[in-house]
């Protein structure tokens, strides 16, 4: 499941900015820029915490802030500013990084014994 949202105004929830946020199961990309654009991207892995605050503004226009703090180095404080279905779409984070942290424990614990093994097998 893929969710792509804009950033939007408190006023009315229009979306007249040039932020795109597209949240997928593998990764996070902020894409963000009229004629410069720059684009910004987490692992789902990397995500450690997910919080949700909406203003009373944001709530009369059913929006929602959500913040990702992660383990990346460029960025540990992701906002997503001012985006509908923000209630689903932090559980969809929450979920998401939580699986992608546990698949990735499985890979490595899998390597681990492949390598294990190829020790033993060797001598």
């Amino acid at each position: 499941m893929v969710y792509v949202e804009r950033k939007r105004t408190k006023f009315l929830g229009l979306p007249l900015s040039y932020t795109k946020y597209t949240i997928s199961e593998e990764k996070l990309t902020i894409t963000s820029g009229f004629l410069s654009i720059t684009e910004d991207d987490t692992f789902m892995y990397k995500i450690q915490d997910v919080r949700l605050t909406r203003s009373l503004m944001e709530r009369l226009f059913k929006l929602g802030t959500i913040t990702c703090y992660t383990g990346d180095t460029t960025h540990p404080k992701l906002v997503l500013e001012h985006i509908k279905r923000s209630k689903v779409i932090k559980d969809f984070i929450m979920n998401a990084s939580e699986e992608a942290r546990r698949k990735r424990r499985a890979l490595r614990a899998q390597q681990m014994e492949a390598e294990r093994l190829a020790d033993s097998e060797s001598e």
